[in-house]
């Protein structure tokens, strides 16, 4: 996801320093090239030979530096570099990065590089809270500076709350946001995940087998390409993607009411959530007991089709439903797209891909078919997305991005 990009990472002298390391193998998985550059207080928290064995570079710690072929590492760091992410980046830093100091490598990093400066704070909740440093971050933001995170949590001094740094994985996730070309800037997208659940009673309910692994990979790929998104996503395990709003729901009813509460807004609406099409008429209020009770009789009613009644609004959002068949998909995906009134079916056979990690995946319009390389769901997602992005440019009379 990063794959030859060249990253300067920054690490100030906090107790998340030791995150930095994480980071670091994180950003080389990721395909990224790094250079690490360490405070003077950094060193005291992690070595940097902890980080040089990391890397296989050699670690940058000073401002003169004969290593480097014109000893100045604050101006040849950057001019090499896609972008410089401080992380952690202390309080300390942020007030001096914020007026422009530069008596340290990674402060004069910051005012000589030629990339983006991304910084990630991490510092005791007061700390954050404290009007200079909130009139510092918003300097910073000013300059066109990229501040990822605080979130909240438990703090190295056994408090709790806001000012913790971002965890590696999520910085990974960030970087991956910053780089992505932007082609649904300025779009509205609401989109659904995952199953329903129909209760039949407090333990038992009517669901399928659907992961929402393809829905978060979307909402993930939209958010990346500059949209704003709101995922809807029924009941599952999976984590929030980087920049998405995220609305749990059980059942479709559930569902529906938090897609019509926000429909209005959508520019595009994805409806990728295997919704349950029947459900219970009657609920028990206890768990039925098989031995006691026998068999029960379910009588069954139909669910709301959320994707047919927002297609049929008077001014619909761009709609974009999928169709998992297990045979005939190029016919009862047409058939579904046409009755619907769909620009845009993307269709796939169960046995392709239903709950798994890759899918093979085929879009319809009134084109035909177009099928997409079997891939795994993250860059289908991301092809989808830029297939979004092309028909909505074209509606909008614009030149695809």
């Amino acid at each position: 996801m990063l794959q030859g990009k060249r990253i300067v990472l920054g690490v100030t002298g906090g107790v998340a320093a030791y995150k930095a390391a994480v980071l670091t193998r994180l950003l080389l998985a990721a395909g990224a090239e790094v250079q690490v550059a360490l405070s003077e207080a950094a060193a005291g928290f992690v070595s940097p030979m902890t980080f040089q064995a990391l890397s296989g570079k050699p670690i940058m710690t000073r401002l003169e530096d004969a290593r480097v072929d014109n000893g100045m590492p604050h101006i040849t760091l950057s001019r090499a570099a896609d972008a410089l992410l401080i992380a952690p980046a202390t309080a300390h830093f942020l007030a001096r990065a914020a007026q422009g100091l530069a008596d340290d490598l990674l402060t004069a990093l910051a005012l000589a590089r030629a990339c983006p400066l991304l910084v990630a704070p991490a510092m005791n909740r007061q700390m954050w809270e404290h009007p200079a440093t909130r009139r510092n971050v918003a300097q910073l933001r000013a300059d066109g500076v990229t501040v990822l995170g605080p979130c909240s949590g438990l703090q190295a001094c056994g408090e709790e709350g806001e000012g913790r740094m971002l965890e590696p994985e999520m910085l990974v996730k960030a970087l991956v946001a910053f780089f992505a070309p932007k082609v649904l800037a300025g779009e509205k997208l609401l989109l659904t995940a995952g199953p329903t659940f129909e209760a039949i009673d407090p333990v038992r309910g009517l669901t399928n087998l659907s992961s929402g692994r393809m829905g978060f990979a979307l909402a993930e790929a939209a958010a990346n390409a500059g949209a704003s998104v709101t995922l809807i996503a029924g009941p599952v395990a999976q984590p929030t993607p980087f920049g998405v709003e995220r609305i749990d729901v059980v059942s479709a009813r559930e569902m529906r009411v938090a897609v019509l509460e926000r429909v209005a807004e959508a520019d595009v609406f994805v409806s990728v959530a295997a919704v349950a099409d029947y459900r219970p008429a009657q609920a028990a209020g206890r768990k039925i007991k098989k031995d006691a009770e026998g068999l029960p009789m379910l009588e069954l009613l139909p669910n709301p089709d959320i994707l047919a009644e927002v297609a049929a609004l008077p001014q619909p959002p761009f709609c974009v439903g999928f169709a998992a068949e297990s045979e005939n998909l190029e016919t009862y995906a047409q058939a579904k797209r046409r009755r619907k009134k769909l620009p845009l079916i993307v269709g796939n056979l169960i046995q392709d891909g239903f709950g798994g990690v890759s899918n093979r995946v085929i879009l319809f319009d009134d084109a035909g078919a177009h099928p997409l390389p079997f891939a795994d769901k993250a860059t289908l997602a991301r092809q989808i997305v830029d297939n979004i992005a092309q028909r909505l440019a074209r509606n909008q009379g614009k030149e695809p991005a």
